[in-house]
């Protein structure tokens, strides 16, 4: 399994972010889990939320923020690693002057069906 970064167009999820899904059972045939792309514009901030059911590993790329992790808010930044074990509410809010990226691996896929909005 291959993708290009330039083939695969962006969304917007559920929770206000802009996705790229770089590889995801669904399309590409991969097993177990799913690896995207968030990007978060200066400002701005996903909606708090939950999955009941994907734990989700966050690595921050680029920009700053910071991530609020159940009752816990963290600052962010390139380089830092997040993991959210399912049913934690969790958002993050780019608090910097560069686009926040962040690569989220799911596992299980990501599922819209599986995101709670809170």
């Amino acid at each position: 399994m291959h993708t290009r970064y330039n083939e695969i167009p962006a969304y917007q999820t559920k929770d206000g972010s802009e996705i790229r899904e770089l590889m995801h059972p669904t399309v590409h045939g991969n097993a177990n889990q799913s690896l995207a792309e968030a990007r978060v514009e200066p400002g701005e901030q996903t909606a708090l939320h939950r999955h009941r059911l994907s734990e989700e590993l966050y690595h921050v790329t680029a920009g700053s923020g910071i991530m609020t992790l159940g009752d816990d808010r963290l600052p962010i930044g390139a380089g830092d690693t997040i993991a959210i074990t399912p049913g934690t509410p969790h958002n993050v809010h780019n608090t910097g002057h560069e686009t926040l990226v962040i690569l989220c691996c799911c596992s299980p896929a990501y599922a819209h069906e599986d995101t709670e909005l809170l």
